[in-house]
């Protein structure tokens, strides 16, 4: 089973707006995003995807939308939303369907 992985870097800002201290304040981080498609058990191929097809991806899908961005989501104010770098692994999950397994995980800088 091949897995290929693409990892992109990029700036943004977020706000902590329920929390006490100094990250209630506008703040900015380093994230890292690695994105990796794994092919099907099933599937024999040789080549699980283009490697030049899943960095255009990760530019279209990630850093189009989040460098030097400002993340923050109206609707998921307050205690129960997730930390900004959890939103920001879930955007690999608008790739294409298809039969593999696509995963993210997205880490940051601390402030």
């Amino acid at each position: 089973m091949l897995t290929v992985t693409k990892s992109v870097k990029f700036d943004a800002a977020h706000v902590l707006t329920n929390h006490q201290g100094l990250c209630k304040n506008l703040h900015g981080h380093t994230y890292r995003v690695e994105a990796s498609v794994t092919q099907a058990p099933e599937d024999t191929a040789d080549m699980v995807i283009d490697f030049k097809d899943l960095k255009r991806v990760c530019e279209e899908v990630i850093l189009a939308r989040f460098d030097h961005a400002f993340i923050y989501d109206s609707s998921s104010v307050g205690e129960k939303s997730p930390p900004s770098s959890r939103r920001t692994a879930c955007a690999p999950s608008r790739f294409r369907s298809a039969p593999r397994r696509k995963t993210s995980r997205a880490t940051s800088t601390a402030s």
